[in-house]
């Protein structure tokens, strides 16, 4: 059938297919259906967004109409018999991070355009190796890929935008991750239309997909959503990525051209109802599409054209030239704006074509924050041009200066540090100087910690903080666990997504064997939708790598009811978390800990009597009745914690009692079972000074002195 009739057939096809049960691409549900082999995540789910966007009818009218036009075009193009011209777009990949794996470097984006390049060119050599029925018929599209250098504002920048925000790691809502982007990017705050650039979303996660994009549509393709999102480990073929998921952008491209998948419109290859489907293309045989390189798959009559960029086979290498046509033809088309990205002005524009000139010096780091005698590698970034040469000069590392391109430098001294950058394309200089850029730690301080947050202020030589927004983290003497004083964020104020950090400098672990984190907070949601988040991270190497102890989220993070005013929690309305799974590993002398919390529209939180115990100091040998008894923190500022193993069931008493031998507290009185027992030693209301917790148990009296500061 002719294109135009095999449009207007898949439209009937899209119709019935929007009243299926929709499957909400997330990282809770993944169509298992829908995952290439060996791999965890849907490989795209482009049709499904697509559905999504159509289920208003209106909306479907307008695309129906749109792809109407696009035939049409198509047609007018194949008439004419037009080639040779070569369509330039311009890129602008935007890196949405939270100083993890999936802020790539530029050299693996570099290596993303190149495969894009290479791919639409048909410079690819694997395409000269397809199978016997499609030998002759890999295709030039005669589209290249150019990296924007003007922001929408004028600005010069590197072609790559970056924006920190936890949205990263939550892709339920694609357009909450390019809003982050959009307020909160290094380069330029606001859109970045859609008609004017190819906008690539990187992040670690997208709602379970590999990536998604949206085919042309009126109305929509001027906006800044009107773009690809992709996996931060499907871009390139270097770094955190590989030649095997390398040509993810290729697919995506190609739906963001308009093309459908090889088997027609739907996301679930390997469906026998698909051989009824198509594509729209007359060149690409149905099938019902594979997950594996399965070269020989005809399940619908002919062999299908497994090596194409739109199915999900590993051994994709090619368009055919029917596919060309349509992608060509959505870009000669009005529809969905397609039409401005190549032509001159907007090249110029937008800065993708010609020689762009030097315009900024520019680096990064592998690191922030290092202990002393670590080494810090630092990147050039500077852009655009051809940079030739580099003036380095180090404050307080070793060496202080260096003419490399990517210099190594060691910090040993404790302190702040600023980097300066000259970098130069030979007749023209620029500098760059990141103040305070280093942070070397001081050496670990003594093991055990007690911080009721009395007598300090923060940041200080023991406390840093990471703030996504103005306020952060502060002590305040509006309410306490346990003083008069605790640590309060603002999160009230925060936008969701929005992340603050409170971390500990190093500790000296290195001579404990058994340790103990425990601490008290006190939060409110506003709403039972908020999603707000707090997690504990300890580490072992200074804070290069972090390890996930504690998560509070959900219906385990409140303390107290939903609060829609300003939340002050009440004395009943603290909560203790203790956290034991520190494994022997982490006990080092370079250990830290880290309190993030992910702001998800709820009240304000609170902190209080961050501890950390060397258990090994309080344990006492093991008798007849019981083992491992722990009395900690020791001393205390608030409530402290006994701890034991019974060997078999028995009678137990426990008394707190004065120097005197007065009795201040019952805290257990009954027929314990074998096993782990814990139990809270009440100090809130007690004077300083020193008191003893006396264990009755069988014939035997244990006690053990506690000191209440």
């Amino acid at each position: 059938m002719n294109t135009l009739t095999k449009l207007l057939t898949g439209f009937a096809i899209a119709s019935s297919f929007i009243s299926f049960s929709q499957e909400k691409a997330s990282h809770k549900h993944i169509d298992m259906s829908n995952v290439r082999e060996g791999e965890s995540v849907e490989y795209c789910t482009q049709h499904k967004k697509m559905m999504e966007l159509l289920q208003n009818p209106a909306q479907l009218k307008i695309y129906q109409a749109d792809q109407a036009q696009l035939a049409q075009v198509e047609q007018n193009m194949l008439q004419q018999k037009q080639q040779g011209v070569v369509y330039t777009i311009p890129v602008v990949f935007h890196v949405l991070h939270d100083n993890g794996v999936e802020n790539i470097s530029r050299a693996q984006i570099l290596s993303a355009l190149d495969i894009l390049n290479r791919d639409f060119r048909l410079l690819n050599a694997d395409a000269n190796n397809v199978i016997a029925q499609f030998q002759g018929m890999p295709s030039d599209v005669e589209i290249e890929f150019a990296l924007a250098t003007k922001a929408p504002n004028g600005t010069c920048f590197s072609g790559i935008t970056r924006t920190k925000n936890a949205l990263t790691h939550d892709g339920s809502n694609g357009n909450a991750q390019v809003t982050a982007i959009i307020n909160g990017n290094d380069v330029y705050n606001g859109q970045w239309p859609g008609d004017e650039y190819l906008n690539i979303f990187i992040c670690e996660e997208i709602g379970g997909a590999a990536g998604y994009t949206f085919n042309p549509i009126s109305g929509f393709g001027n906006s800044m959503y009107a773009g690809i999102w992709v996996l931060q480990n499907y871009v390139g073929a270097i770094g955190t990525s590989s030649t095997f998921t390398s040509r993810t952008l290729t697919h995506e491209v190609g739906h963001w051209l308009n093309l459908s998948h090889t088997w027609g419109p739907n996301n679930n290859p390997g469906n026998a109802s698909s051989c009824g489907d198509d594509d729209g293309v007359s060149d690409t045989p149905n099938t019902i599409g594979v997950t594996s390189c399965n070269l020989t798959e005809n399940t619908c009559g002919s062999v299908a054209n497994v090596e194409n960029y739109m199915d999900y086979s590993y051994c994709s290498k090619m368009f055919t030239p029917g596919q060309t046509a349509r992608m060509r033809a959505s870009l000669n088309s009005s529809v969905g704006g397609r039409n401005n990205l190549w032509t001159s002005g907007n090249l110029a524009a937008t800065g993708a074509t010609g020689t762009p000139s030097f315009c900024a010096a520019d680096f990064y780091s592998d690191k922030v924050t290092v202990c002393g005698g670590d080494d810090v590698t630092f990147y050039d970034n500077s852009y655009n041009g051809s940079i030739s040469g580099w003036t380095w000069t180090f404050a307080g590392g070793t060496p202080s200066s260096s003419s490399l391109q990517n210099p190594v430098i060691n910090y040993s001294t404790p302190g702040t540090y600023s980097v300066t950058l000259t970098a130069t394309d030979g007749s023209t200089n620029k500098t760059k100087t990141k103040t305070n850029l280093i942070t070397v730690l001081e050496g670990g301080r003594p093991a055990e910690i007690v911080e009721g947050f009395e007598n300090i202020s923060i940041p200080n030589a023991e406390w840093y903080m990471n703030n996504t927004n103005s306020t952060g983290f502060t002590i305040t003497t509006t309410a306490s666990a346990s003083g008069s004083k605790s640590l309060r964020l603002n999160n009230n104020t925060n936008t969701a997504g929005d992340v603050d950090e409170f971390i500990s400098t190093n500790i000296d672990l290195s001579a404990v064997s058994d340790v103990r984190l425990t601490f008290k907070y006190a939060f409110a949601k506003k709403a039972s939708t908020n999603t707000d988040r707090l997690q504990i991270y300890v580490s072992k190497n200074c804070g290069e790598t972090w390890s996930h102890k504690k998560n509070l989220s959900g219906s385990n993070l409140p303390t107290a009811p939903n609060h829609t005013g300003s939340f002050i929690p009440e004395d009943n309305e603290w909560k203790e978390i203790t956290i034991s799974n520190i494994s022997s590993s982490f006990l080092a002398e370079n250990f830290r800990v880290k309190f993030k919390f992910t702001a998800g529209g709820g009240n304000k939180l609170y902190i209080d009597d961050i501890n950390i115990f060397d258990l090994t100091t309080v344990s006492i040998s093991e008798n007849e009745f019981i083992s491992d008894l722990k009395l900690y923190p020791n001393p205390t500022q608030g409530n402290s914690n006994i701890e034991f193993s019974l060997n078999q069931t028995t009678d137990a008493d426990i008394l707190l009692t004065d120097m005197v031998g007065k009795i201040v507290e019952v805290i257990s009185s009954n027929t314990l079972n074998a096993g782990t027992h814990k139990f809270v030693v009440n100090t809130n209301a007690l004077r300083a000074g020193i008191y003893f917790v006396n264990l009755s148990i069988g014939d035997q009296m244990i006690t053990q002195k506690l000191i209440v500061r």
